[in-house]
């Protein structure tokens, strides 16, 4: 039975990953700080900016899901954020290539673009945001996103371990749902991350057949639903909050997101190698 090791399955996203992985049957041990509220695994409270304590709960792991961070700008000082999420990637990285462990996900954000957190407000250049778009942050949890997909990329390169980076969206549970007609007309809103969203049920799919692919190398995919959160047509929101945008690299003749999940879903998550024109992907649900 395949292992694999969950950091952050207490949390709202990493809960929905620990049950993913459960129910497809793997072996899962949960790393966290905190016991999950609906335990499912074993967990083991790990300080993960202790290279030692990560090199104990990766011992006899066979894949690795990072997700445990500080989530947010400015909800700690700007120095903890980063060091915090910096040397947690580097530590869970750093101890997987020396423990000989070939596939990794980590969790990236959409907020590297710098749309989300930014101090002196900018729009995007053109959409959806793809992945070859501008990374801009002006907040230190931005950056340590960016900062851990170029590590990612330096352990791809050193040792050949497969890292997947989820530039995710807006994480959303079942029960948030409800919440949707409180903002589904208002285009403000929400702005900030250009009104996408992602299922964790979804998401947690993506990070089992990223485990689940070969030869991906070092990549980072944007996780977005298909559709934006709002009740309003994707282009009649760009045209009310970011009107200087022109370049729309989409039709978006209805409620696309713009977010682009296009090369996430043109991997081929089948075992054959990543190419951005493949045509045999397995979507997500």
């Amino acid at each position: 039975m395949t292992k694999v090791v969950v950091t952050g399955g207490s949390g709202k996203l990493g809960t929905w990953v620990v049950r993913e992985f459960v129910e497809q049957g793997y072996d899962v041990l949960n790393v966290d700080t905190k016991y999950p509220a609906d335990p499912v695994c074993n967990t083991v409270i790990t300080n993960l900016t202790n290279l030692g304590e990560v090199y104990g709960v990766l011992s006899g792991a066979d894949a690795v899901v990072h997700l445990a961070a500080i989530p947010v700008a400015y909800s700690h000082p700007n120095e903890v954020t980063f060091q915090n999420n910096v040397m947690s990637t580097y530590n869970v990285l750093e101890a997987a290539s020396t423990l000989g462990i070939q596939k990794a996900v980590i969790a990236s954000s959409e907020s590297s673009y710098g749309i989300c957190f930014a101090i002196h407000p900018i729009q995007p250049e053109y959409v959806p945001i793809d992945e070859d778009h501008p990374q801009f942050p002006q907040d230190c949890y931005g950056l340590s996103k960016i900062v851990n997909e170029e590590t990612a990329a330096m352990f791809h390169r050193k040792t050949g371990i497969q890292v997947v980076s989820f530039r995710l969206g807006n994480v959303i549970v079942p029960e948030q749902y409800a919440s949707f007609k409180d903002f589904i007309h208002d285009p403000i809103q929400r702005e900030r991350i250009l009104w996408s969203y992602i299922d964790a049920r979804d998401a947690a799919t993506a990070c089992r057949q990223a485990i689940e692919t070969d030869n991906l190398g070092a990549v980072a995919l944007n996780v977005a639903n298909d559709e934006t959160s709002m009740d309003i047509p994707s282009r009649e929101l760009m045209a009310a909050r970011y009107p200087n945008v022109k370049d729309f690299r989409a039709p978006l003749d209805g409620f696309e997101t713009l977010l682009s999940n296009k090369k996430a879903k043109e991997c081929y998550w089948g075992g054959n190698p990543y190419t951005a024109g493949g045509t045999k992907c397995k979507p997500f649900r």
